[in-house]
């Protein structure tokens, strides 16, 4: 059914995806027909496992395949007409998750300068060690749910280091989460319906791309500069789409590691006010900011702006404790929607970041991570620049690097290759609102310490 020609100078990756597209329209391959998996057609025809990943993932990206969690890849359903759904771009398909739980989210590779966390060495363990021994001599509630909202006293102390960043709200105002991506799913599915125009950065956060797209939203991607937002760009998208919603991350932005500054942040609110639009701003990089800085939410005072961020990224993601603050009515929303979807978060968990922040030694753990961050930037963007590659910006805060290289066009090519040396990129299409090749990669800082990867990137930037 598939025949490769190795000596072609068609890429393998294509000529597998337009051979299993002839198969399927000429009804060789009908609905609902298996695929074979990825070993045994990687087996059968000689080529790389990433390889085929890359034409799999196409193929669902265009809806030829379906991919069924443990079961494999099968042809899917197709419509007699290929116009694409109302709200919905011709080139996605939810299953596109499938690539990012297999490749952008793999641990197993050795190295990870594509990844999104903090290594273990780098969070609170010591912290975390003692609040649990704490907890273990304490009367603890095993057998109840815990409160609708969270666990009543970090609830009152994100209200305090929310004051330290001048956003005045009272505890009610605060709702706990599963961390801060449960809360973006939360006011995503409370306030956007199928077809509604939201804007996101472009590039942006792929977790929540994908969310929005599941609902049927239309993403509208304002582009990032290294100041922040194109102004000009952001001006004309909101008058011709008419946004419900604005998702940002105004600080330490992932991928980009920019930060929107003072001007930029007022001209969104401004724009916010006379179009009628709410901001949902995503500051979970805040505590590794070694700059006070203004927010969204602080000048806005949670009138239009909902604020959320976590705990995940300098105590533990295993914990998975976030939270949001919103206007008061609009948050008794969310936490009903919360109690629907899941009950309640896990006291456990936020007893154990309440002892955590509550340390004495967490302030200062905080400032040590912040200036091993200024180290790791300033050696993983002489490494890059020694190399060839364009940065972004340099904020020398943070966790990423956002770079590219001139000899290199698709980043999630070189991701392939890198994958089968054990090295995991952070291609730039997944950060994407519309999916798009990109040269574009994401850099970790704190992983780019290994000589293996810039012998890797090195020979790519020569040969590709």
């Amino acid at each position: 059914m598939v025949t490769l020609n190795p000596q072609s100078s068609t890429p393998l990756v294509l000529q597998i995806v337009a051979s299993f597209c002839a198969a399927i329209e000429d009804g060789s391959l009908r609905p609902g027909a298996k695929a074979p998996s990825i070993r045994q057609f990687a087996h059968a025809h000689n080529v790389s496992v990433f390889t085929v990943v890359d034409a799999y993932d196409r193929l669902v990206a265009q809806g030829y395949f379906t991919s069924r969690p443990h079961a494999g890849f099968f042809v899917r359903q197709r419509p007699a007409s290929s116009a694409a759904l109302p709200g919905h771009s011709p080139n996605f398909s939810f299953d596109s998750m499938w690539y990012l739980r297999r490749i952008f989210e793999n641990r197993a590779l050795r190295m990870k300068p594509g990844c999104g966390w903090l290594p273990g060495d780098w969070l609170f363990q010591e912290g975390m060690r003692r609040s649990l021994r704490s907890l273990a001599t304490q009367d603890v509630d095993l057998a109840g749910y815990g409160e609708p909202k969270g666990y009543p006293p970090l609830r009152q102390l994100v209200r305090d280091l929310l004051a330290e960043q001048e956003i005045a709200v009272t505890s009610e105002q605060v709702l706990l989460t599963q961390g801060s991506s449960q809360a973006m799913d939360l006011v995503a599915r409370r306030l956007v319906r199928p077809g509604d125009a939201v804007l996101v950065d472009d590039p942006g956060y792929p977790n929540l791309l994908f969310s929005l797209r599941f609902l049927g939203a239309k993403l509208i991607g304002v582009p990032r500069t290294p100041m922040g937002y194109d102004l000009l760009a952001l001006e004309r998208l909101v008058v011709e789409h008419r946004p419900k919603l604005f998702f940002t991350q105004p600080r330490l932005q992932s991928p980009t590691g920019s930060i929107a500054h003072l001007s930029h942040l007022h001209r969104v609110m401004q724009l916010a006010d006379k179009h009628d639009f709410l901001v949902v701003e995503n500051d979970i990089y805040a505590d590794l900011d070694p700059e006070p800085r203004p927010s969204l939410a602080s000048l806005d005072q949670l009138s239009r702006v909902i604020y959320i961020s976590s705990f995940s990224k300098t105590i533990s993601p295993n914990i998975r404790v976030g939270y949001l603050a919103a206007h008061p009515d609009l948050l008794e929303d969310l936490a009903q929607l919360k109690m629907i979807s899941g009950l309640t978060s896990s006291e456990f968990s936020e007893r154990l970041a309440y002892g955590a922040l509550t340390d004495g030694r967490w302030r200062k753990h905080v400032k040590s991570v912040r200036e091993r961050l200024v180290k790791a930037h300033l050696g993983a963007a002489s490494h890059l620049l020694e190399l060839g590659f364009e940065i972004f910006c340099e904020p020398k805060a943070g966790i990423f690097l956002w770079a590219k290289h001139p000899a290199i066009g698709d980043s999630a090519e070189l991701a392939y290759k890198a994958a089968e040396q054990d090295i995991l990129l952070g291609p730039g299409h997944l950060f994407s609102p519309d999916l798009q090749p990109s040269p574009w990669l994401r850099f970790n800082v704190v992983f780019c310490n290994e000589p293996a990867l810039f012998d890797f990137l090195a020979a790519q930037g020569k040969t590709t």
